[in-house]
């Protein structure tokens, strides 16, 4: 057959290994994946998923399964929301191509099954990936990398007719990332770098002695680069301990602020100190509140928002959001129908607040949001009152 300049062969201890780099949203990967393995004939066909993402592009139910109580409380919102504006970028693009995304991969396990051939997930777990970025980053990064990404999602909208022919070429999801990486290193490491490392080790050690390997193009330099070299498994399973700062800060900061209020109340004296408690009750409960407004909130889940953020504030190990979260899970519980729409809802950014699922999350990271921002305008005015 005629070899395309996306096939790549390499070998290892006796094994060929053909790489096949594909656009996640091109119709010509799609057609190229086909005609490969069954050409091909291989033993194993490696694709770059994980279970959770195999899952999601083979189980739609599969979300109703979602446990978001237990989300919230494991402190898995921002990594469940993150995968999810992950997959909006790439459907929002899909659909400009006119495909599905990830059609390249489903393809290549149904050909794989029609030839016979083994299927091996050779991705990290996705929720591995997003925790190790979101631990390796500070909490100002985080945000920043959050509105970063949004605005990049908001800048597909206008993508012009020119760039939807460059991104057939590439993998586009893998170009956002890029770009992505050049504003965040952290994210560039673990999101590309890491997955180049763990896509090799698990393509050169899949079992048979003809592999063949389906993976975004933007992949491809990586695995080359790495096939030679020895991977740590172990180490990019792992998480990574938490910083040191962000320990300091998570009980520095209360402590700091009940430090002002004991002060306050030693030596300015009561009023001052009852001065102090309501500008923070008024500042930390309506910034709460607003963030929960953002997020299009039940009015109980707001007025949660508002009483608990004096409190939460004041204790590392809670945050409004969390509790904002829970009740909205409780008072506008999802229903069957939201899963099922959850992933044609995540085509639009009017999707992510319609579906009661992303909304619970945006309830929980807008009002902590705010909780955090109140806390910053609250200080300086407690200051005010030791004068």
């Amino acid at each position: 057959m005629d070899e395309s300049s996306d096939i790549h062969r390499l070998q290892i201890d006796g094994k060929e290994v053909i790489l096949v780099g594909t656009a996640h949203v091109s119709t010509a990967s799609v057609d190229l994946v086909e005609r490969v393995i069954q050409d091909e004939k291989p033993d194993t066909v490696c694709v770059e998923l994980c279970k959770a993402r195999f899952e999601s592009l083979t189980q739609r139910q599969k979300w109703q399964d979602t446990d978001l109580y237990r989300v919230v409380k494991d402190k898995k919102v921002m990594v469940l929301l993150s995968n999810l504006l992950l997959a909006y970028f790439q459907k929002k693009i899909g659909s400009k191509l006119g495909i599905r995304p990830g059609a390249e991969i489903i393809r290549a396990i149904e050909c794989a099954g029609a030839v016979g051939a083994r299927i091996l997930l050779a991705d990290r777990d996705i929720r591995t990936t997003l925790s190790r970025v979101w631990r390796l980053m500070g909490f100002v990064t985080r945000f920043r990398l959050l509105f970063h990404f949004i605005g990049s999602v908001v800048d597909s909208e206008a993508i012009t007719e020119a760039e939807i022919e460059e991104m057939k070429k590439t993998d586009v999801l893998e170009s956002l990332l890029t770009e992505v990486g050049k504003t965040f290193p952290q994210v560039r490491m673990v999101l590309i770098d890491e997955r180049d490392q763990y896509l090799t080790e698990m393509i050169r050690t899949a079992p048979g002695e003809k592999i063949l390997a389906v993976v975004g193009a933007g992949h491809v330099p990586g695995i080359k680069n790495n096939w030679q070299k020895e991977v740590d498994m172990e180490a990019l399973r792992s998480l990574p301990p938490k910083g040191r700062f962000s320990s300091v800060m998570k009980w520095g900061i209360p402590g700091l602020i009940i430090a002002i209020f004991i002060f306050g109340f030693l030596f300015p004296g009561r009023e001052a100190a009852a001065n102090m408690i309501t500008s923070w009750v008024l500042a930390t409960g309506i910034m709460a509140g607003l963030g929960a407004v953002a997020a299009f909130a039940h009015p109980l889940t707001i007025l949660a928002a508002v009483l608990s953020a004096p409190l939460t504030t004041l204790h590392p190990l809670i945050a409004a959001g969390w509790v904002a979260g829970l009740v909205e899970a409780v008072v506008v519980k999802p229903k069957v129908k939201d899963f099922e729409r959850l992933i044609d809802d995540i085509s639009s950014l009017k999707g992510f607040w319609r579906n009661k699922i992303t909304r619970i999350l945006l309830v929980v990271v807008f009002t902590n949001l705010g909780a955090t921002i109140g806390t910053l305008v609250a200080i300086p005015l407690l200051l005010r009152f030791l004068k």
